[in-house]
């Protein structure tokens, strides 16, 4: 007998994203009305995994999260608080991810335990990795302490680490059970991590909110000389944007159509050939102009709303060229990071390019030759769209 079983469910997740000031600080209960509303049965265990450079920059913060917990009943830290490094280089070397699961087998953190990752986005990408193999699933929950994470990667449903050089090429879709954005993280950031991270938020709005794109085109003074009233409002205003679009969609990425990829095709390639010294904030700002630039040479996008873009990024403080985007070799590095990226996506290239500001529209394909063109007028600063 030949029969066919057909099964079909869905699962539903749902997780807050609070905006705060002071996390650890005694008077703020935030953290501790979470666990308290969440508790079931026994009290569970807390791993924390803070990022290096931010607890150099913040020598009090683990005697502050020590603190913090020592009187809570809801839950209870572990004796280990694990200070990993931070940037590329955790998402690089596989043995941190390691560290982090033997954590977890040393300290008994089971399935309804929490593992707590605070940094940037990429120890944030590595931690939610390592909680989302062990056990088949360990609660994480995201501090994010840069601006790109804050309003973007920490947002997101996404984990992963590189592997030989390619960026997130081993990873999962497990959202947090809760993410906690704290302002005073940012104040101890440099200029350049400070502005990088705008990027992300030019991104989404030219692809889904004009409004948003003249905002920031008005503040774009302010945001590069640190004002943080400026800054909270873009970051908020950006995650909020991230994540409509994931709720809306594909939030599993089970497509090939990646809206929130604008500009990122290229960056990813520019990211490996500079060894991930060019900060990922930094190579999106570059793949915007390439797009930008692009959309409107093959007549998609006004050349006026293009110059607006370029424009945005330079008074922002942003790159629109990097050398290594040069031709070198016998195939451009464009050209291989195109072709990078529509292996990543599953075998169908999409990209999306501008058709207006706030306005994005989806291609298949890409003429190699304007490609290089539009990266040539990005070098030499001359026609850049026209």
């Amino acid at each position: 007998m030949k029969s066919t079983i057909k099964q079909k469910f869905s699962v539903s997740f749902q997780y807050d994203i609070h905006f705060t000031s002071g996390l650890f600080t005694p008077e703020n209960r935030l953290l501790s009305d979470f666990f308290a509303t969440r508790l079931e049965g026994p009290v569970p265990k807390l791993l924390v995994v803070i990022d290096e450079g931010v607890a150099t920059h913040h020598p009090a913060l683990i005697e502050r999260i020590r603190d913090y917990f020592e009187s809570e009943t809801a839950v209870q830290l572990v004796g280990e608080i694990a200070v990993v490094p931070g940037g590329e280089t955790i998402k690089n070397q596989p043995e941190h991810v390691d560290r982090i699961i033997e954590s977890v087998d040393r300290y008994g953190i089971d399935r309804h335990s929490y593992i707590m990752a605070i940094g940037g986005g990429a120890v944030l990408d590595t931690v939610g990795y390592a909680a989302t193999v062990a056990h088949r699933g360990i609660r994480h929950l995201r501090v994010p302490t840069t601006v790109l994470s804050q309003n973007d990667s920490g947002m997101g449903v996404k984990n992963g680490i590189n592997y030989r050089g390619k960026k997130n090429f081993i990873g999962t879709f497990s959202p947090p059970v809760a993410v906690f954005n704290d302002n005073l993280f940012l104040l101890t950031l440099n200029d350049r991590a400070w502005v990088s991270g705008v990027s992300e938020a030019v991104k989404v709005a030219l692809i889904k909110d004009a409004v948003f794109f003249d905002w920031i085109e008005s503040h774009a003074g302010s945001l590069r000389r640190r004002d943080s009233d400026a800054m909270d409002y873009l970051i908020f205003r950006c995650a909020e944007l991230h994540l409509q679009h994931i709720a809306g969609t594909d939030p599993f990425e089970f497509g090939s159509s990646r809206p929130l990829d604008f500009g990122h095709w290229s960056a990813h390639k520019l990211e490996q050939l500079s060894g991930f010294e060019v900060l990922h904030g930094e190579a999106v700002a570059i793949g915007i102009a390439l797009d930008t630039v692009y959309s409107a040479i093959i007549g998609m996008l006004p050349p006026g709303d293009a110059q607006r873009v370029l424009t945005v990024l330079q008074e922002l403080g942003l790159p629109i060229f990097h050398p290594l985007l040069e031709n070198t070799g016998e195939v451009h590095p464009l050209l291989a990071g195109l072709e990078e990226f529509r292996e990543h996506l599953g075998g169908r290239l999409t990209i999306m390019l501008l058709k207006a500001i706030g306005r994005g529209v989806e291609v298949h394909e890409l003429n190699e030759a304007e490609v290089l063109r539009a990266a040539a007028a990005l070098q030499t600063g001359v026609n850049l769209v026209s």
